[in-house]
């Protein structure tokens, strides 16, 4: 196998056996859509952020969506997976209505108030260029309104995903643009960082854990796959998704338990195995499948999602972009290495998480594909095949014959 492995990094690479970018922001660059069909990676699973690209992903998804769960009958044109959420770093964007005594929409002072209330560091008493700092910031939105919009969403494209919604302790919000003084880039979906400086603010951790576990309780609810941003919060984030399952843990079997438990299904016409199957499409108030996007936690933290009472599919994908240099001959650090050997084989997923669509896209996929293939100790062909079976595990779950 050793040797095998060592001449995969001069084989063509086989586009042609399906390679499928599990997390990605191609609608942060609109001009670059129409290049999805003509790209070498099959499926792109198109996240959303914010509130400017919700509506971007679901006319991509009007485009180019897969229409069902079966991969022979999709034709070049469908060639996306939608996903809708929203992204820790806007949920300072956002509101609860109990807060203030269920008004939908703030004013002045209210607005300032809510600013002061979830940005950190925080202020008792804020300057006059603090308050003009806040009131300058984007007019927060009532969560329970995005909720039903996502809701509606999901109903509208009943094979999307939840996704990007997490948690991250280090990023600090943009500063809003001054005119005349700074120039954005016009091709650049507005709403994003788009090079502008960082102000020192950055947003609560228990206002985003409010708002990560709303959107994955709609994703239990819904039974869709979510995609999870996790950064210097990775404890937090396996606390809020423990909470989710917390009374809906797997009961541990021993193996003369499990042994039991097969003859009886066997003996009763495989009826245990219908009714695990539709326990897994009955809403819960956690998701079916996880993943943990450009996962950046050490082996020790991940280990803790090894459970087997976990009664979420836990998933985790890697990006060159995120989690290796974007050089071809770096290597990967060791601790990465030991990380990507410890995740199940079929648990472990690829992606890009570019903004961009097109060629690098795909030789973004191709760079991490190999490496993981190389670390896996898996021939090309063999890891090529095992990421897409993975892919569509996660998207789709486990009953794939379902239209």
């Amino acid at each position: 196998m050793a040797d095998a492995v060592e001449g995969e990094a001069s084989q063509p690479f086989p586009w042609q056996l399906g390679v499928y970018d599990a997390h990605c922001h191609p609608t942060d660059t609109m001009s670059t859509i129409p290049s999805i069909p003509d790209m070498k990676a099959r499926i792109l699973t198109v996240m959303a952020t914010r509130a400017e690209d919700q509506e971007l992903v679901a006319q991509t998804a009007d485009k180019f969506g897969v229409k069902s769960r079966t991969p022979d009958s999709w034709s070049q044109e469908e060639c996306i997976v939608p996903c809708f959420g929203w992204h820790p770093w806007f949920t300072h964007q956002m509101f609860d209505v109990e807060d203030f005594d269920g008004k939908e929409t703030l004013d002045q002072d209210s607005k300032i108030l809510h600013y002061q209330t979830v940005l950190s560091p925080k202020r008792d008493r804020l300057s006059d260029e603090e308050r003009q700092a806040f009131a300058s910031l984007p007019d927060p939105e009532p969560f329970s309104q995005f909720l039903e919009q996502t809701r509606s969403y999901l109903e509208r494209y009943p094979l999307a995903l939840v996704g990007e919604v997490g948690l991250d302790r280090s990023f600090r919000i943009p500063e809003t643009w001054i005119p005349g003084h700074d120039k954005r880039d016009e091709s650049l979906t507005p709403g994003g960082r788009e090079g502008r400086r960082l102000s020192p603010y950055r947003v609560d951790i228990k206002h985003q854990k409010k708002l990560f576990k709303a959107q994955l309780q709609l994703a239990g609810e819904l039974q869709r796959a979510v995609s999870v941003h996790g950064v210097q919060a990775h404890g937090v984030v396996f606390e809020t998704l423990q909470e989710t399952w917390k009374g809906y843990e797997k009961k541990v079997l021993s193996k003369r338990e499990k042994k039991k438990q097969t003859e009886a299904a066997k003996s009763s016409n495989r009826q245990g195995v219908l009714d695990a199957d539709e326990r897994q499409d009955s809403p819960k108030p956690f998701p079916p499948r996880i993943c943990l996007h450009s996962y950046s936690g050490n082996p020790d933290a991940f280990k803790q999602y090894l459970n087997p009472a976990i009664p979420a599919e836990i998933y985790a994908s890697f990006s060159t972009a995120i989690n290796l240099s974007d050089k071809q001959d770096a290597s990967a650090p060791s601790a990465l290495e030991q990380l990507i050997k410890l995740i199940p084989d079929d648990r472990i997923l690829v992606e890009s998480d570019l903004h961009i669509a097109g060629p690098r896209m795909d030789e973004h996929l191709e760079d991490m594909v190999r490496r993981l293939c190389k670390i896996k100790g898996w021939s090309l062909n063999d890891g090529v095949e095992q990421l897409g079976s993975n892919w569509r595990m996660f998207v789709f779950g486990r009953i794939q014959d379902r239209s």
